[in-house]
């Protein structure tokens, strides 16, 4: 999944990212989380779709403390923000399909 977006590289760089002009979706995952495996073939069709957004791939086991500070209790989430506030989250433990992700993205087009 990360082959297809940016990696988060450290905590100063989240909240520097979440200032951005641009939307930015951070996407919540895992490499061992089921949920997250399945979106991965539909994924790259979604970020291109998408492609006035920047997406971020946020390690669910590399930053616990910001998924907690950020109450992420399932992945994969999606938690999008812009110059400095977040506008949209689509956060749950319930697995998403391609059809959720779409519709969860075209509605952070109005914001």
């Amino acid at each position: 999944m990360k082959e297809w977006m940016n990696v988060l590289e450290n905590e100063e760089q989240f909240y520097e990212l979440t200032q951005e002009n641009k939307t930015t979706v951070f996407v919540f995952s895992a490499e061992w989380c089921p949920d997250c495996v399945y979106i991965k073939p539909f994924l790259p069709e979604l970020i291109e779709k998408y492609s006035q957004f920047i997406f971020v791939y946020v390690d669910r086991d590399a930053y616990i403390d910001l998924c907690i500070d950020h109450e992420i209790m399932g992945i994969p989430s999606f938690v999008v923000y812009k110059q400095g506030k977040e506008i949209g989250r689509f956060v749950s433990k319930l697995r998403k399909t391609k059809e959720q992700i779409d519709d969860f993205l075209s509605s952070m087009l109005e914001k």
